[in-house]
């Protein structure tokens, strides 16, 4: 393979990532805990962008359980982000390992 055909499918391929990290900060996922009296939305940028939480999750003489429940729901959501990432990435990348890129 020439060079100048290569830095052209290099090219591309910026373009493509670029276009789809736009795309992962539009689209969100759902983390959910305690069937879902905490409801917490991620970004395609790993980050936090809304918190929902059931009026009957919140117990004054339980404080510490509601905060396992949003803590949960924090991990879950950033996990699923990070899934739709890697997934949305290996499709441009064809499954190459890019230092710094998820996938």
């Amino acid at each position: 393979m020439n060079m100048q055909k290569m830095m052209k499918q290099v090219q591309k391929m910026q373009a493509e990532m670029m276009r789809v990290q736009q795309e992962l900060g539009e689209k969100t996922v759902d983390g959910t805990a305690g069937g879902g009296a905490v409801t917490v939305t991620a970004n395609g940028h790993q980050q936090i962008v809304a918190i929902k939480i059931d009026p009957s999750a919140v117990d004054p003489e339980d404080v510490e359980m509601l905060e396992d429940l949003v803590l949960a729901a924090v991990n879950d959501a950033l996990k699923k982000s990070q899934e739709m990432a890697s997934s949305a990435m290996a499709q441009v990348t064809g499954r190459l390992s890019i230092p710094g890129l998820p996938g």
